[in-house]
Parts: C-alpha cells; sequence; structure tokens
C-alpha cells in the first residue's frame, strides 16, 4: 500500500485536534474531489509497518484526541488489510481515542470486513458534487453519512452521529 500524507495535527478531518492518514489510491474519482492528488495507486509513497510505529509515537500525546484515515480510498480492496493494520494497532495502545475514516463505500456492504471491530466513526458513501454542501459537518455532500460504526454493529442498524 502507498500513501499520499501523514499530518500530525489535524483539526479538519473529526473532531479535536487528530493524526490523519492520506492513503493512495482511489477508483471513485468524484467529481470536485478534495484529494485528486491521492487517486493514483502508484503514487505517493510506501507504507511500511515503521509507518505504523510512527503513526502510534505521534499519536501518544495527551492532546491528540484520535486518528483519522482518510485517501484515497481506506477501504479499497488494496488498501484495506493496511488500513486494518493501522486501526488494531491503534485500539490496542489508545482504546480511549477514536478513529474515523471517510469512504466512498456504503457501511452496508462493508460490515462485515474486520477494520469494523476498530472505527468508532464512519463517514460513508461518495462525494456528490451536486448534493455538496458548506453547512455540512464532518462531510461534504448530503447523501454522506456519519455514522457510529459500534453502536450500528451492536444494534444490527446504521446509527448516525447526532448533529452532523
Amino acid at each position: 500500500m502507498r500513501y499520499n500524507l501523514i499530518r500530525k495535527m489535524d483539526i479538519s478531518n473529526g473532531p479535536g485536534v487528530r493524526v490523519s492518514v492520506f492513503l493512495q489510491g482511489c477508483e471513485f474519482h468524484c467529481k470536485n474531489c478534495f484529494n485528486p492528488e491521492t487517486w493514483d495507486f502508484e503514487g505517493g509513497k510506501e507504507f511500511t509497518d515503521e509507518h505504523i510505529e510512527k503513526i502510534m509515537k505521534l499519536c501518544e500525546s495527551s492532546n491528540v484526541k484520535g486518528l483519522s484515515i482518510l485517501g484515497g480510498e481506506p477501504l479499497h480492496p488494496r488498501n484495506i488489510e493496511t488500513t486494518t493494520k493501522i486501526a488494531k494497532a491503534f485500539k490496542e495502545n489508545y482504546p480511549d481515542k477514536d478513529i474515523w475514516v471517510w469512504s466512498g463505500f456504503t457501511f452496508d456492504n462493508m460490515r462485515e470486513k474486520e477494520v469494523f471491530k476498530y472505527i468508532d466513526v464512519l463517514v460513508d458513501g461518495q462525494y456528490k458534487d451536486e448534493l455538496h454542501s458548506p453547512k455540512l459537518k464532518w462531510r461534504g455532500s448530503s447523501n454522506q453519512r456519519v455514522i457510529d460504526v459500534q453502536k450500528s454493529l451492536n444494534e444490527n442498524n446504521v446509527i448516525l452521529v447526532e448533529n452532523t
């Protein structure tokens, strides 16, 4: 897998100060995507286990509320294994901090994947430029959902995060 950027102090991709990992590679190519430089699966830099260690070290600070994984496409078949490794390591090290993931795939079609054991919030659905609104919180278009993953898995029903 490849990555585009690891941001050590991010305040725009989830609540509070976060560490954000922007993965490389996406096949959706949404019109007016805010991150088209992450589309190419061969772009960016090679991601290794040392990067997971670096991410864990960056998340160590008590100022960091959580980890955000976006892209590119974290749940693409070429990326999901590493996304799962990152999420699992994070939850093992920081069980009281949260993980947010942005994906063009929908929760309904992916909920059986192991990665969802570790994700707290999923912003799902492809960005639709015609449904864009700057008033939306944590998402770009009104078709996207901000899902409480653990509640959704426990209740076997999609539960949205309030005030989004």
